[in-house]
C-alpha cells in the first residue's frame, strides 16, 4: 500500500503546491496585464500603445503620413503598427502561460 495516497505525497504538501501554482498564475496574469508595448510602422511615421489585455492605449500618427489622396497607406500603416503590438502581446502571453511542472512529487 502506497503511503499517503498519492506516491509517497500527502494531502497537505499537494495543496500547499496546487495553492502556490495558483498564486503564480495570478501573479502572472497580473503582470502580462500590466505589461504595455509600442509598435511602429513605415519608419515611425505610425506608432501604437497596448497593454497586455489588447487595449490600446495610443495611437501617434506623423503628420507627414497623412496624404489625402492615399488614405489607404494610412490605414495600412496602422493596421501594421496593431498587427505588431498584438504580435508582441501575444509573445508575452506564451512567456507568462503556466507550464506544467515536471515532476509533480511522484501524484502519478
Amino acid at each position: 500500500m502506497m503511503k499517503g495516497g498519492f506516491g509517497g505525497m500527502n494531502m497537505q504538501a499537494l495543496m500547499k503546491q496546487a495553492q502556490a501554482m495558483q498564486a503564480k498564475m495570478e501573479e502572472d496574469k497580473r503582470k502580462l496585464e500590466e505589461s504595455v508595448v509600442s509598435a511602429k510602422s513605415g519608419g515611425d511615421m505610425v506608432e501604437v500603445t497596448m497593454n497586455g489585455k489588447y487595449e490600446l492605449q495610443s495611437i501617434k500618427i506623423n503628420p507627414t503620413a497623412v496624404d489625402p489622396d492615399d488614405v489607404e497607406m494610412l490605414e495600412d500603416l496602422v493596421m501594421a503598427a496593431v498587427n505588431d503590438a498584438n504580435a508582441q502581446i501575444k509573445k508575452l502571453e506564451e512567456q507568462y502561460a503556466p507550464k506544467m511542472p515536471t515532476n509533480l512529487g511522484g501524484m502519478f
